[in-house]
């Protein structure tokens, strides 16, 4: 598997983003323009099944994303009662989900001292994600 780090570890599912979205929105704009040119009960009703179908791609994929940060949550919480010296360990509560969705980037070596450094200085997401030498993949992104 390809090698993650800052610059390049969002994901894109190609059937979702590239696929899905703008293959209901040419639809989208088709039966408009069909709407338009031909007013009708049967074409009205043909949008309004697209704009739901529209809302649930997305509400769908949204859903998946808030498991996914869930499971994120508590295998972070786990990892690091593991791996954080006595000291700390007390203060995994008080870190937010974007701050533990973060940490699940930093290498075992290198997340005590960041998480430590989350916990004092109330480091940002995007701070955590830049402070990280050793990146630790993660494949298994929705």
């Amino acid at each position: 598997m390809e090698e993650q780090s800052l610059a390049q570890h969002k994901r894109r599912d190609p059937w979702f983003h590239f696929t899905l979205i703008p293959g209901s929105l040419l639809l989208l704009i088709g039966l408009c323009i069909h709407l338009y040119k031909s007013p009708g009960k049967t074409n009205t009703l043909l949008v309004a099944w697209m704009l739901l179908w529209i809302l649930h791609l997305f509400k769908t994929r949204i859903y998946a994303l808030k498991v996914q940060d869930r499971v994120i949550r508590l295998e972070e919480r786990l990892r690091l009662a593991s791996l954080l010296p006595e000291n700390l360990r007390g203060r995994i509560g008080e870190l937010d989900e974007g701050q533990l969705i973060a940490l699940r980037f930093a290498s075992d070596a290198e997340l005590p001292a960041l998480a430590g450094r989350a916990l004092n200085e109330k480091l940002s997401k995007d701070d955590i994600k830049k402070a990280i030498k050793n990146w630790r993949p993660d494949h298994w992104r929705v």
